[in-house]
């Protein structure tokens, strides 16, 4: 089971460079960054970690900036956005932005993708609440559209494409591999099995019985094999991590501090013993 980290980078925090060279130096397997674009002072939303919203949440970096950093100073350590708030973008711009990040780092990224917390985030960029869940899922089908192999036209509820030169094109045809993230139900899994490559959870409480329930929708789905099970911003125990290697996790995320260098180094040097 690889062993990959997340934390909420900001302007207070590590830089990516440095901590991108730490955890391949320690044999760490990838890293996630999170997406915020900013967080209204007027939010209503409670925060699903619970209020008051930690300080780091306002003040995140961009994951595909971070990304793009932590590329350029390692050569094995993957790459994932967890996640990235496909609704709230301009989807063939950020068809862009995955496909060079892909390129660049020679496959090693994964995305993550989210539907989101925060209404009044996602309502500065005229995101429907209660459409957004569909909203993803074109914008999906739209970016694989610009990453197929000859030009592709997409016509969608939500959008449109001409077919049109677009490169460079993602390392593995179709794209990346995507990783839903939300909470277990009918709706997401239903979405996992036709669109995703597997399910990004928050912890893993529940997953006993809900990783059945998935891998009964992948099939009704016809999709063949199992989907990904990675586990996301975890806080590690001995027992917890042989607990998803039991369930088929083929990686884990764990979390780490959103601290200075010092602090996120020393939590990194404490978490080898799961390596």
């Amino acid at each position: 089971m690889r062993i990959s980290t997340t934390l909420i980078l900001t302007d207070e925090t590590i830089r990516p460079a440095p901590l991108a060279r730490a955890l391949e130096e320690r044999g760490f397997d990838g890293l996630y960054l999170p997406e915020h674009t900013h967080i209204p002072v007027s939010r209503q939303t409670p925060a699903p970690m619970g209020d008051p919203l930690p300080r780091p949440y306002g003040r995140t970096l961009d994951p595909f900036v971070g990304l793009a950093a932590a590329a350029t100073v390692t050569e094995r350590l993957t790459l994932g956005t967890g996640i990235t708030l496909v609704a709230q973008h301009d989807p063939i711009v950020l068809a862009k932005q995955i496909a060079t990040l892909d390129w660049l780092s020679g496959g090693r990224l994964t995305l993550g993708v989210g539907f989101g917390w925060n209404v009044e985030e996602a309502a500065d960029h005229g995101v429907d609440w209660h459409r957004r869940r569909d909203l993803v899922r074109d914008r999906v089908a739209l970016m694989r559209a610009l990453w197929a192999a000859e030009p592709t036209a997409y016509e969608g509820e939500f959008g449109s494409v001409r077919a049109s030169l677009a490169h460079p094109k993602p390392v593995r045809e179709g794209g990346p591999r995507l990783l839903l993230g939300g909470a277990a139900g009918p709706t997401l899994f239903a979405h996992i099995a036709e669109y995703a490559d597997g399910w990004l959870p928050v912890g893993g409480r529940g997953l006993t019985e809900t990783v059945p329930q998935l891998h009964a929708a992948w099939r009704t789905a016809g999709r063949e094999g199992t989907p990904a099970l990675v586990p996301g911003f975890v806080l590690p125990s001995p027992g917890k991590l042989a607990h998803y290697r039991d369930l088929g996790a083929e990686e884990v995320v764990l979390q780490l501090p959103s601290g200075t260098r010092d602090e996120v180094l020393r939590t990194l040097d404490d978490y080898m013993r799961y390596l």
